[in-house]
């Protein structure tokens, strides 16, 4: 595949208060970039996303499987085909979940997070990533430690900026402020968000807002519910059946919402998943949306998203009717 990005096909937008942008399309690398994905899918969506204007990949230590896996996958494409490109390339991954044996192979101490950055960055084959995140907060380090450790990282040339997931409201205030303390270019949160999970709205939001953070949800689309993929049943090769990150019984209980959302989607004359990705980047909190893609078709249709027009209020009032 010739690569060629055109950038003309994508909008960025400035990530919080600092001077980074994003595509509102980011290509995450969970659970499709595992060692038993096939290889050259795997480089042809890569390729693809970057020819079509992302430039931002989401890694994190333990996506996989096996955990390390998607890492190591993409350093290979990276070596092989996009290693001139590194300058106009964002790659981001994590520390925070379980990833070795023993006391220090996860949570949030300066040992774990020193030491699983450095495995991270042998397995793709950097010497720094632009923006490291913890993964999750573990209240059995002080947050103090967390972010001195994250502040050190950035020190050390390891990392240009430092983001965090799966944080609440308050504790993302109490990191905010030991950053800006240390003066570490914090810039970004990483949180679950979609129509089936609002969470955030119930005050993070409002955080990420008055602190000038950039906002790029995970799981836009709920891991495939809120697409056409179970509109018929469910897929013999669909994640219900492949994967335990999915019960049927969480497809089933939103079925009626999503067959509703659908035919809002077959009125405005694009796809139930373009409906539901547009949905979050109406949202002015949000920076980018973090999508993922086990086929070229997904991601296509995705990335056509970013080309479509804005929401109009009357859309967002409907939609938002079905998933009060």
């Amino acid at each position: 595949m010739t690569i060629k990005p055109n950038y003309d096909l994508m909008q960025y937008k400035t990530v919080g208060n600092s001077g980074l942008k994003l595509p509102l399309i980011s290509l995450g690398l969970w659970h499709n970039f595992g060692d038993a994905a096939d290889p050259s899918v795997m480089r042809d969506i890569i390729l693809s996303a970057f020819n079509g204007g992302v430039t931002h990949f989401d890694l994190a230590n333990n996506y996989g499987p096996i955990a390390g896996a998607a890492e190591q996958n993409f350093g290979k494409i990276l070596k092989n085909d996009l290693i001139t490109h590194r300058d106009e390339l964002i790659i981001s991954t994590k520390a925070g979940y379980y990833m070795w044996q023993g006391p220090y192979g996860d949570g949030g101490s300066k040992k774990y997070l020193v030491a699983s950055l450095d495995q991270s960055l042998a397995r793709m084959g950097l010497d720094y990533v632009d923006i490291f995140y913890h993964h999750r907060r573990d209240t059995q380090t002080p947050i103090a430690e967390t972010a001195a450790a994250l502040d050190l990282i950035v020190r050390q040339g390891k990392a240009l900026y430092i983001g965090i997931s799966n944080y609440n409201a308050a504790d993302t205030r109490a990191i905010y402020n030991e950053f800006k303390r240390l003066n570490t270019p914090f810039i970004i949160h990483q949180p679950c968000y979609n129509l089936l999970n609002r969470g955030i709205e119930s005050g993070l939001t409002d955080a990420l807002d008055e602190l000038g953070l950039g906002c790029i949800p995970f799981s836009p689309l709920a891991q495939g519910i809120l697409t056409d993929r179970y509109l018929r049943g469910i897929p013999v090769d669909s994640r219900v059946n492949t994967s335990n990150f999915l019960p049927m019984e969480r497809v089933s209980e939103h079925s009626g919402k999503v067959v509703k959302l659908a035919a809002l989607a077959k009125a405005r004359g694009v796809t139930t998943a373009q409906l539901a990705l547009l949905w979050l980047l109406s949202n002015k909190t949000v920076t980018s949306v973090i999508v993922g893609a086990s086929r070229l078709s997904q991601l296509d249709e995705n990335l056509a998203s970013a080309r479509l027009a804005p929401l109009t209020d009357s859309e967002k009032k409907a939609i938002n009717a079905i998933f009060a």
